[in-house]
């Protein structure tokens, strides 16, 4: 497996591009199986989850073309031949559920492995399924796949989810562009993520009202058409070189970064002493004086988004006084504790809250990354770290952030692939 080697110690000045959001461009791709016209997209991250769900769409019968001079532009064409999504793809990725809804509404029917992903907690997919089954599925969980029919299509429906759920939202939304009448979804994930596939759905004709709300309708047609969507930037992405800045005291611009779509992020960042300033097209990101210790509590957007907490955490580790957070959205999501106290931070773990004691200075050591956000927050730590830092696992990083090394060792950050024999 490959490594990365860091050396810290360096504040980090210069640029860096944000890209394509991945919880995005992993949502608005399965778009590609509600038509049999070309989606084309732009702006779409190079990283492993984007090529797992290439896989998945060309099984389904969905050829894919990549634009020759931009890696970041694909194009999705095909009529569905195959309503399986097999378990050696699915179990990769837990996104890859969202071919559920859009294969039960053009076919009616699918057999959806239940997914993987990261180790963060149990994400029990029963929402999509419960939603789905208002809208007339009749769904049966047999030896580990989702077996889902609409042999009379489906019809539309109103759904209370019973609690924010970001997938299952997705995925109901895109059943209901070809259900038969008006969908009324309430309590709907209102994430800026949810509100770029409602654009992409309405670029290919969807009738979806409420985008930004909790409260969204929708007036299935018979058929959806081709379009071309840009993907939004990944604010997640923007967040965690925020943080990279905030934890060597250093000044980034993040080129795309926008404010008005982190608030939460933006604010935890002021309250820590790290300084934003949006300018034309980027985020200016920097610290000048020492980190304070804050409180965090993750919520639902627009909320602080789970997605950050461990970044912020490896961020706080080193912040004058102490701090706490509370994670409301996954259970097992604090398995960064354990490497960041090898470093040299004193956290403790009680329930859900993590008390974080800040100390002066971390100390470089072998650490492992044990899912996507927490590899970053160890390389965080070991850009501010005095020492090697030596990061195993980083295939957990590539499912989810594009060329890493890349972006840091260009504004003074040491670090190195180390590749694997």
């Amino acid at each position: 497996m490959d490594r990365f080697l860091i050396r810290g110690g360096n504040p980090l000045y210069g640029d860096i591009h944000i890209g394509g959001a991945k919880n995005v461009a992993l949502t608005v791709m399965p778009c590609a199986l509600l038509t049999s016209e070309t989606l084309s997209l732009k702006n779409v991250p190079d990283i492993a989850d984007i090529r797992t769900m290439c896989a998945l769409l060309d099984q389904h019968g969905i050829d894919i073309s990549t634009d020759p001079k931009d890696k970041h532009h694909l194009s999705f064409k095909g009529d569905i031949t195959n309503t399986e999504a097999p378990y050696n793809i699915v179990s990769k990725m837990r996104a890859s559920v969202l071919v559920l809804g859009p294969l039960l509404a053009r076919c009616g029917k699918a057999r959806v492995s239940l997914p993987g992903g990261c180790a963060i907690g149990t994400r029990p997919v029963n929402l999509h399924l419960d939603a789905l089954t208002a809208l007339g599925a009749k769904i049966e969980i047999d030896g580990g796949y989702i077996n889902a029919v609409a042999p009379k299509g489906l019809t539309g429906n109103k759904f209370v989810f019973p609690f924010v759920s970001v997938g299952a939202t997705e995925n109901t939304i895109m059943a209901a562009c070809l259900a038969k009448g008006r969908t009324e979804l309430i309590n709907a994930a209102r994430e800026p993520e949810i509100c770029d596939l409602i654009d992409c759905l309405i670029a290919m004709g969807a009738k979806i009202e409420g985008k930004g709300t909790g409260r969204l309708i929708i007036d299935g047609v018979k058929a959806l058409h081709g379009a071309e969507h840009s993907v939004l930037f990944d604010r997640i992405e923007c967040g965690t070189y925020a943080c990279a800045a905030g934890i060597t005291g250093g000044e980034l611009r993040l080129i795309n970064g926008q404010a008005s779509y982190m608030g939460s992020v933006i604010h935890a960042l002021e309250e820590a002493g790290v300084e934003v300033f949006q300018e034309e097209n980027a985020l200016r990101v920097r610290r000048t004086g020492t980190l304070r210790g804050i409180d965090i509590i993750t919520e639902p957007y627009p909320g602080f988004p789970t997605d950050m907490q461990a970044q912020f955490m490896a961020m706080l580790s080193i912040s004058e006084g102490a701090s706490m957070i509370s994670e409301t959205i996954f259970e097992n999501r604090f398995m960064h504790v354990p490497e960041l106290n090898r470093m040299g931070a004193r956290i403790n773990v009680h329930g859900s809250s993590a008390i974080i004691r800040g100390v002066h200075s971390l100390s470089g050591a072998p650490v492992m990354a044990t899912d996507l956000r927490a590899s970053f927050s160890l390389i965080l730590a070991g850009l501010a770290a005095a020492g090697e830092t030596n990061l195993n696992r980083i295939y957990h990083l590539d499912r989810g952030y594009e060329a890493v090394d890349t972006k840091l060792s260009a504004c003074g950050a040491k670090i190195e692939r180390i590749k694997s024999n």
